[in-house]
């Protein structure tokens, strides 16, 4: 049978559709299978929704600060139902403008769950069709972007019931808003509800394992960040093993142990941000032999499985889990099909987190390079004195950036502050064009802006700092 396509690609999410559509560009015949919402999870329940929310929570929480700005109003309220509405909103445009794609780039939409079986060129995907029966499909290469759900840990009850358990899907779409809440784990997910939902006035107490928030970023900015949280009233329990949650009809209990000790935390609402677990159970893998690596599919440099014919990308491939690293993936390996000339797939990958202040950060932090025993020239500049940031009320924060001190080379950049998210970008571009001190020293930054202390940082490392 001769196959029906050059590619198909499961999963439409931020890696899959992105795929989908290099490929196309690229002259092959493709078609994707989507089980739920184009888009995936990012665009409907993830990336996107969420930012929706953390700007309605932004909004309203700069209204109690207008005083700094010579503005004053009176009764400020919100509609949580038309906060939530609004969300839901901006996660369905966005899933239409997938639809559109599809047809402009001519890939056929299949809907439904796929599994794999044994092929020829590649695995053969049969399709569970949403409108009933199945469909079986030959294709020359298969690529797997099926994405992650959030992790449970029912072995000391930490598993979501969309009631008093909340997982992230929960948290987007309540019918109601608690006044308290507890939230496990402090990575990008669970500080960006405790955020948002600080914001509206809800009582947060974050529980975090490790002795630092934030553990994947740099140790100044997790210590920054926390004191900035706090000042927010969100409270934090750190080096804190949670051993039990458990239910009532008040809501629940959280049991940890910190220092040896057991203390219980009570909120009407938990939030689990413990993790994701990759979608790589019930899709055939085990009978292709597809190797795996705790539970995430392996791949080598082009994003290929140990199974000829098979891709694997995003999530469901392994860390960062990240939209972005997942397109990333997602256009390498369609190009690599298609035999063009692709960039290098190990580029680098900024970390952002969406909260009241915002962090990002790419490269390796200072505690990284230290353990790598490397010599680093390390710079540093506070948002406080920083003209636009004084301007503009936004003076918390910082960037520091990380150099390589016998070559030059910046390694590392970390940030913590309004907008930073938008800001590390320019770091990443040089990270990636391994541009040097001098490089970056060179660069002339437009005046007022924040990302001048992009360039006061750089100057930092090596003693030549201008406003500080």
């Amino acid at each position: 049978m001769a196959a029906e396509f050059d590619l198909v690609v499961i999963g439409s999410g931020p890696g899959g559709y992105v795929a989908a559509i290099r490929a196309s560009q690229l002259g092959l015949k493709v078609a994707i299978v989507e089980r739920e919402n184009l888009g995936g999870i990012c665009l409907n329940w993830g990336c996107i929704p969420t930012k929706a929310l953390l700007k309605s929570g932004e909004k309203f929480e700069s209204l109690s600060h207008l005083k700094e700005y010579g503005l004053s109003a009176s009764g400020a309220s919100f509609d949580f139902d038309a906060i939530i509405q609004r969300s839901r909103g901006v996660a369905a445009t966005m899933n239409k403008g997938i639809g559109f794609l599809m047809k402009k780039n001519k890939i056929e939409v299949i809907e439904g769950s796929a599994t794999l079986e044994k092929g020829a060129a590649a695995p053969k995907v049969v399709v569970a069709l949403k409108a009933g029966g199945t469909r079986a499909i030959e294709a020359k290469t298969v690529m797997l972007a099926v994405g992650a759900r959030a992790r449970a840990l029912p072995q000391i009850g930490l598993e979501a019931d969309g009631d008093k358990i909340w997982a992230y899907r929960d948290a987007l779409a309540p019918k109601k808003l608690p006044k308290t809440f507890v939230v496990i784990g402090s990575g990008a997910i669970g500080i960006e509800f405790a955020s948002f939902y600080r914001a509206l006035g809800a009582e947060v107490t974050v529980v975090e394992a490790v002795d630092r928030i934030m553990p994947v970023e740099d140790e100044e900015v997790s210590k920054a960040a926390q004191k900035s949280f706090e000042k927010r009233g969100i409270k934090f329990k750190v080096g804190a093993k949670v051993t039990k949650v458990s239910k009532d009809s008040k809501g629940v209990k959280v049991t940890v142990e910190v220092n040896g000790k057991a203390e219980t935390l009570e909120a009407e609402v938990c939030i689990s941000a413990v993790g994701i677990t990759a979608n790589t159970d019930g899709i055939g893998l085990e009978a292709l032999g597809v190797e795996l690596d705790r539970g995430h599919i392996k791949t080598d440099s082009h994003c290929q499985t140990n199974v000829k014919g098979l891709y694997a990308i995003g999530d469901c491939a392994g860390a960062p889990w990240l939209a972005h690293k997942a397109s990333h993936e997602g256009i390498h390996a369609a190009e690599h099909i298609a035999a063009y000339k692709t960039p290098n797939v190990h580029s680098p990958i900024a970390g952002c987190t969406y909260a009241q202040p915002q962090v990002a950060s790419v490269g390796i932090t200072e505690q990284g390079a230290r353990a790598e025993k490397r010599e680093v020239k390390i710079g540093r500049f506070p948002f406080r004195v920083n003209g636009k940031a004084v301007a503009a009320g936004e003076v918390d924060g910082f960037v520091k950036v990380i150099f390589d001190a016998k070559t030059g080379a910046l390694i590392g950049a970390h940030m913590i502050g309004h907008e930073v998210t938008e800001m590390i970008q320019g770091y990443v571009t040089a990270i990636t064009m391994e541009a040097t001190e001098e490089d970056i020293h060179g660069i002339v930054y437009p005046h007022p802006t924040m990302s001048e202390a992009m360039h006061e940082a750089a100057l930092d490392a090596y003693g030549r700092v201008i406003h500080i």
